[in-house]
């Protein structure tokens, strides 16, 4: 509001009036006309004189309105809004000067601008805007092999933005290993996505720690068990160690049994001990050890451990590790009422351990629901206890129950519990550990409860008639996670879902592509009245560039985005999306190999555009390593 407000106050010192807002919506954006005040991708026709009255006639209409933009004051989100002002004097506008502006006719026709430049005040001034920009469109087609070798030639060569490039040549997806194992001393953001294994490789060998990590600090790391270990290996902090180690047995990669001693003779012993893979002749070292936090984390292994060893962690000097053990003795001995008693904090026993029946009788009808809630889940309940928490009053507990593995479809489907079909889904972890049963995937299928199909949903693979039964459910979000986890959903499901959904964080551009979607036939869809589907026309191996062309005019910004993106647009469409109203159809456009080389380049180095034209794939790969020269020098003069 007080960026609002700054706006308002400058532009009435201007002699403005505001009148609104105004969404940029089908209109030419305020951005396009920053970059073509800037002289990038502009027009033929330019006046770049000073701006008299005669050109602010032209600007405003009868009753003196125009569209304005002022420099480091954006209104807007993505897309900044044009401000329509009225102006009532005689003279010129006193917007001239510091900070800079673009103004628009109300009609679109007239683009005036002045904006900030090295050798002072840069000023634009435009009329026959849309016809001008045709025009540059058109021409833009006749670019000749000799013109693109002499632009790339000079690059990089005008004003520069390496730490831009820097930032996002790692994206393009010509650039080969070497210039990304180079680029590993200027900028790592990029491995986030990366699953090239020679550059993987040489993150993981990198002197910087920071560069060493970023491969397995991702969301969904990319490395094979052999990178995991050389990740484990060659970290010089003790704790890291153990953490990489414990990243790579969640992400399923295999850490030979002398990567485990070595970090059991670390100075983070006590946490390497609490790994789960540790091999089982470890454990009498561990249940010996001197230090109490070992011979504790050695109790979680409870069942690998000999009769005799048990025994003495029962026995232990220490408090901490024989409690440790006689939670973990109890989970398969009933607990007594007195040792429960003994406990200075039971919540741990009453989530794990077994409970003798007259206790598991008592508690289950305790006053308190954090103890009948802690209960709940608690695997080793009776059978007795379970059916009373399945009648409790408190439906948060009832739900859990309904959630257990020990009960049959028959028995779940009697718990009442309350489910928000709109809440975030998680895959019940017994269920995923049944993924690879298949009589286990066809019982469960059938589940009443919601979470449970979306768990069965959530498997790489399952057999035909689970797969035909979870593509019928009732429940969306089942027929969701069929189609962005399993490897087997059929290609009607596919297409049915991506109706309604585009892809998630976790699984970016599913269903669109998963490897069962139909492709053929989807041209059938050019016309249809949904924008989502008409985006399908172009996967179509029948389509042309006349399709592409056609869509590229699309009134749905989402269909036009998907234009843009195609490598078959022709570079007089590719220009003409640059300037289009909304900014993710003009940042891929700026991405699209169709564009002029005379125009690539001029974005590379337009501060505002660098970092996305830089990922363009028609930059030759010699200039890649220019560019990256530039921001290698850039980054050691900042060293």
């Amino acid at each position: 509001m007080q960026h609002r407000e700054e706006l308002h106050e400058l532009l009435a010192r201007a002699g403005l009036t505001v009148v609104e807002e105004v969404s940029p919506g089908s209109l030419f954006p305020p951005e396009a006309g920053w970059r073509i005040a800037r002289g990038i991708a502009a027009p033929d026709g330019v006046v770049r004189e000073g701006l008299d009255a005669a050109w602010w006639r032209r600007l405003c209409d009868v009753d003196g309105e125009f569209l304005v933009a002022v420099l480091r004051h954006r209104i807007g989100g993505n897309d900044s809004w044009w401000t329509r002002v009225r102006h009532a004097g005689s003279g010129v506008p006193e917007l001239t000067g510091d900070p800079g502006f673009v103004a628009l006719s109300l009609d679109g026709q007239v683009l005036l601008a002045e904006v900030p430049d090295v050798g002072g005040p840069r000023v634009t001034a435009l009329d026959r805007l849309p016809q001008r920009l045709e025009e540059a469109a058109v021409a833009a087609g006749r670019e000749t092999e000799v013109e693109r070798a002499e632009v790339w030639a000079a690059v990089p060569g005008r004003r520069a933005w390496p730490l831009h490039w820097a930032e996002g040549i790692g994206f393009n997806s010509t650039a080969t290993d070497e210039l990304l194992i180079r680029l590993l001393d200027v900028e790592d953001g990029f491995l986030h996505g990366c699953d090239r294994p020679a550059v993987l490789d040489a993150a993981l060998a990198h002197p910087d720690p920071r560069v060493r990590s970023r491969p397995a600090d991702t969301f969904r790391p990319k490395l094979t068990s052999d990178q995991w270990v050389h990740l484990v290996r060659a970290e010089p902090s003790p704790n890291r160690r153990v953490l990489w180690a414990e990243r790579a047995c969640i992400w399923g990669a295999e850490l030979p049994d002398d990567v485990y001693d070595d970090l059991l003779a670390d100075p983070s012993r006590a946490q390497a001990a609490e790994l789960p893979g540790l091999p089982a002749q470890q454990l009498p070292d561990l249940a010996a050890d001197t230090d109490p936090r070992v011979r504790a984390a050695a109790c979680a292994r409870w069942d690998d451990l000999a009769a005799s060893l048990r025994e003495r962690l029962l026995a232990d000097t220490d408090y901490a590790v024989r409690t440790a053990a006689l939670l973990a003795h109890h989970t398969g001995v009933p607990m007594p009422r007195e040792v429960f008693a003994a406990l200075p904090d039971p919540r741990r026993a009453l989530e794990r351990c077994r409970l003798t029946p007259g206790l598991e009788a008592e508690l289950v009808r305790d006053g308190d629901a954090e103890v009948r809630r802690a209960l709940a889940a608690n695997p080793g309940l009776g059978r007795p206890g379970v059916a009373a928490l399945a009648e409790d009053p408190q439906d948060d507990i009832r739900s859990a129950v309904a959630l257990r593995p020990d009960l049959t479809e028959e028995q779940r489907a009697t718990v009442r519990h309350d489910f928000d079909p709109t809440s975030m889904s998680h895959t019940v972890p017994w269920v995923e550990a049944l993924h690879g049963d298949a009589e286990a995937m066809r019982r469960l299928a059938a589940s009443s409860h919601p979470l449970i199909r979306r768990s069965v949903a959530r498997a790489r693979h399952l057999p035909p008639d689970v797969v035909a039964r979870l593509s019928r459910d009732g429940d969306r979000v089942v027929r969701l996670f069929l189609a962005e986890s399993c490897e087997d959903a059929p290609g009607d499901l596919l297409l049915e879902v991506w109706r309604w959904w585009d892809g998630s964080f976790s699984h970016p551009d599913r269903p669109r592509s998963h490897p069962n979607f139909p492709r053929a036939g989807l041209l059938r869809y050019a016309a249809d009245p949904s924008g989502r589907m008409r985006r399908l026309a172009l996967d179509d191996p029948e389509s042309t560039p006349a399709d592409v062309a056609r869509l590229a005019r699309d009134p749905e910004a989402e269909v036009r985005r998907r234009a843009a993106e195609d490598p078959r647009l022709s570079p007089a469409d590719a220009m003409r999306l640059l300037n289009d109203p909304q900014a993710h159809v003009r940042g891929t456009a700026v991405r699209n190999p169709r564009l002029p080389a005379r125009v690539l380049a001029g974005l590379l180095h337009d501060r505002e555009t660098a970092c996305a034209a830089v990922t363009n794939p028609a930059i030759p790969v010699p200039v890649l390593h220019r560019i990256l020269a530039a921001a290698e020098a850039a980054v050691a003069a900042l060293r």
